[in-house]
């Protein structure tokens, strides 16, 4: 008989731990171990029952979900620990610390049992043995290491999307629209929050508001101001600042 994956629920609101709670039981690959109402009870709840997956809250009294993780990936002894956390929160400004901590999955309140499942489901793919789930709580990213995948919303859904695949970002002061294969995807962040992250290689800063990939970059012009022209994939066009046009008039063969 398969065994069931010993389950964890970290969530201050009651109805919203009832409701987990129920949907835990109802899945028979899931076995309810413990639910706790605060971060530094999760924290010490997670160190020593080890649970194969964990439903956390990001905000919650005494430390936040984030932090919990974060104090699980700082200590050697739980960095090897075998779960898999699938936050839930009313709020998704902390979708990308969410996702660069590897989070299984990121629920935004109100959720239905209908995306709970796929939820489970997704974090379920990880196991690596009957008994086991590979372990996710891992170091936190050095915050200079480049972005591999960032969280973005798309018809009330949360989904991983390849930064290789990003074609360019173009922000205000407070959003960035993330453009890829024909759509783009509003993220509430600034760009500066990407800016450092990316591949140099690969991502092009063209001036204060917008990045380009240069995979999807068809050509570059100059205008009668020598400011280079930049021609996308998709037939967006973007002007490069002073210094960047000249730099790259440089570094052309």
């Amino acid at each position: 008989m398969t065994s069931r994956i010993t389950t964890l629920i970290a969530e201050d609101e009651p109805l919203a731990s009832e409701a987990l709670a129920d949907w835990v039981a109802q899945l028979p690959q899931l076995e309810l171990v413990g639910v706790c109402a605060d971060g530094i009870t999760a924290l010490a709840e997670i160190r020593r029952l080890q649970p194969g997956l964990i439903f956390m809250d990001i905000n919650m009294p005494g430390m936040t979900g984030l932090q919990v993780l974060r104090s699980l990936a700082e200590a050697e002894a739980d960095a090897d620990a075998q779960q898999r956390v699938i936050f839930t929160t009313a709020y998704d400004e902390h979708a990308l610390a969410a996702f660069e901590l590897h989070a299984a999955d990121y629920l935004l309140k109100p959720f239905t049992q209908e995306r709970f499942n796929e939820a489970v489901e997704h974090a379920l793919r990880s196991v690596v043995s009957s008994t086991q789930l590979q372990s996710t709580v891992e170091a936190a990213a050095d915050e200079q290491s480049p972005l591999t995948r960032i969280l973005v919303r798309d018809q009330g859904k949360i989904f991983p999307l390849q930064v290789d695949a990003i074609e360019y970002l173009r922000s205000d002061i407070k959003y960035t629209a993330v453009a890829s294969a024909g759509k783009q995807y509003l993220v509430r962040l600034p760009i500066t929050a990407f800016e450092q992250r990316l591949d140099q290689q690969r991502f092009l800063k063209l001036q204060r508001s917008c990045i380009v990939n240069l995979d999807f970059v068809v050509s570059m012009t100059p205008d009668e101001n020598s400011q280079l022209i930049v021609q996308m994939q998709d037939g967006a066009r973007f002007t490069a600042n002073r210094d960047v046009s000249k730099k790259l008039r440089e570094q052309s063969i």
